[in-house]
Formats: structure tokens, sequence, C-alpha cells
């Protein structure tokens, strides 16, 4: 499966980094259980996507959940 979107270079439907969560959650002013709340998840799997890629608690947003977590923002930031 060398052509899945997670192996090789990085494009927009590659996982994206802890600094890219963190950017997307603080450029909309939420805290860490503000965010897990409007993504519909827990404040263990935000600290989980913040934390450094060389954390044993890492772990990677899969791409469509990453998609989702910036629509719900950019939505909720029209109303």
């Amino acid at each position: 499966m060398a052509n899945h979107p997670n192996r090789g270079n990085k494009t927009a439907a590659s996982n994206p980094t802890p600094e890219d969560v963190i950017r997307l959650r603080e450029s909309y002013g939420l805290t860490q259980v503000e965010a897990a709340k409007k993504w519909l998840t827990t404040l263990a799997n935000v600290q989980k996507w913040e934390a450094p890629v060389s954390s044993e608690n890492h772990r990677r947003v899969h791409p469509l959940m990453w998609y989702a977590m910036q629509r719900i923002l950019e939505e909720g930031a029209v109303k």
C-alpha cells in the first residue's frame, strides 16, 4: 500500500502534527476541555493528540477526524 496518504510525503490527507492540533485549537481560543467538547471526544484524546510525537502518550489524529475538527470549528465561528 505504497500510495497510502499517511506514508511518504506529507499531504493534506496526512495526519496532522501535535503542533497543528495546538495551533488549530488555540486559533479559536479554546482550552483542551472546550475543544474536546466541541470535537465530541475526551480530554485525554486531545491531550494525546497534542503530546510530542516522541512521547509514549502521543496518538495520531486520523485524517478524517482532522478534517471534521477543522469543519466543526469553522462552522461554529460563522454562527
